[in-house]
């Protein structure tokens, strides 16, 4: 069998009716009642009918978003009975990996996210912070450009996503962000887009959230993993608790290694690696960072057909 991986997206993927094409699959069907009652509140029916404004929210995209990826994991589970060689996720993803690794209840997982969310969302009030993607420019690059802007405007500004080799997504004071768009693009950057988002993710601006989740994460279950997980923060595989607890805090105000994380799976022996949720984002990446790996994604029941068959 080839050797392939699970990796689950974070936020932006999400679109009111993600998951109507699996109407009627039990998989879905179950995960979907199961979230509603986690939650306390019909989370299939604003998944099916939104409106996008409200899907949008960060405290309803989080949880929603984790629905997703696992009602797509279950229902392969279901159809295939194949498992990875391992599994990550891409921020917010890395706790539906957590969920499909056995790390973490489904239960557990989605007021833990929903709790994650308004964490980051009150750390820095809505309009102060920014994120921004960098392209036609290397990590080291956009680093040196960041220390740049900072030093000049004297607030925060760092990378805090490496999606590929030529694209990195900074995040920082809304001041800092602008400033950092103008020195990389006259250090050569293709192109400086800012970002819809509502509060600077991954950066230092994030610790104080941190700092509430850690508490959280500390009443919160979590078991050995089953499947190998590989995490954001490290890109590492840790089995212990309390290393998991600490790597999921960390990621909070840290940065998201993907590029090194796809590396870390090949050199697993991975050579499928298929994303698990709506949206074609992470397959996107993939193929950007590493040409020799096969790429695609599931998201209904015709592409989970094309993805087994590529395995076989």
């Amino acid at each position: 069998m080839t050797a392939f991986a699970f990796v689950f997206p974070g936020q932006g993927s999400q679109a009111v009716g993600m998951l109507n094409a699996w109407e009627g699959h039990t998989a879905v069907r179950d995960t979907l009642a199961e979230a509603s009652d986690a939650l306390g509140e019909d989370i299939a029916r604003l998944i099916a009918e939104g409106p996008k404004e409200t899907l949008d929210l960060t405290t309803n995209t989080q949880p929603v978003m984790l629905t997703a990826g696992i009602a797509c994991w279950r229902a392969w589970q279901a159809e295939t009975g194949l498992s990875p060689v391992a599994v990550a996720g891409h921020s917010l993803g890395e706790y539906s990996a957590l969920v499909a690794a056995g790390v973490l209840t489904l239960k557990d997982a989605l007021p833990l996210v929903r709790f994650r969310a308004q964490a980051m969302q009150d750390a820095v009030p809505v309009g102060t912070g920014g994120m921004a993607a960098i392209l036609g420019m290397d990590a080291e690059g956009v680093k040196a450009g960041c220390a740049q802007a900072a030093a000049a405007c004297g607030e925060a500004v760092e990378a805090v996503n490496f999606y590929d080799p030529k694209q990195t997504v900074i995040a920082g004071t809304k001041a800092a962000v602008e400033k950092a768009c103008e020195v990389l693009k006259a250090a050569g950057a293709k192109r400086a887009l800012p970002l819809p988002v509502s509060a600077p993710f991954h950066s230092s601006l994030m610790k104080p959230a941190a700092e509430r989740l850690k508490e959280k994460l500390a009443a919160t279950a979590f078991a050995s993993p089953l499947i190998p997980v590989i995490n954001n923060i490290d890109v590492a595989v840790v089995s212990d608790a309390d290393a998991i607890r600490d790597a999921l805090y960390r990621q909070a105000f840290g940065p998201v290694r993907w590029v090194e994380t796809i590396a870390a799976l090949k050199a697993r022996g991975v050579t499928h690696v298929i994303e698990c949720g709506p949206g074609k984002v992470l397959a996107g990446m993939v193929k950007r960072i590493d040409a020799d790996l096969i790429a695609t994604t599931i998201f209904d029941p015709a592409s989970l057909a094309e993805a087994k068959g590529l395995l076989a």
